[in-house]
């Protein structure tokens, strides 16, 4: 695979002092502007498939007219959670590590 440079990015004195400081032992300063990158892209991308999702659920609720309170979806959710919680204490006989 053919590598290419992004763009040299301007930054203070302090920044770049502060980044270095974060450095872990063997990692060079383009290692972690190459991760940071990369995660910021996938960052974007996860957010933009996010609001996709949210525009097409709005679409089909108007286009059908079906849609449910928020107060209805939060019950429903915390529901599903108590029950996943009793099974995990079920299978931990009975012993909890939920804090109150």
């Amino acid at each position: 695979m053919k590598t290419t440079q992004l763009p040299p990015v301007r930054v203070t004195a302090a920044v770049r002092e502060q980044i270095e400081g974060v450095l872990l032992d063997g990692e060079t300063l383009s290692h972690f502007v190459e991760q940071a990158s990369i995660d910021a892209a996938r960052r974007r991308k996860a957010q933009q498939e996010f609001v996709a999702r949210g525009r097409a659920s709005l679409a089909r609720a108007l286009e059908t007219g079906e849609s449910y309170a928020a107060d209805q979806i939060l019950e429903a959710m915390k529901s599903r959670l108590d029950i996943a919680r009793k099974a995990i204490e079920t299978e931990r006989g009975g012993v909890s590590t939920r804090r109150p």
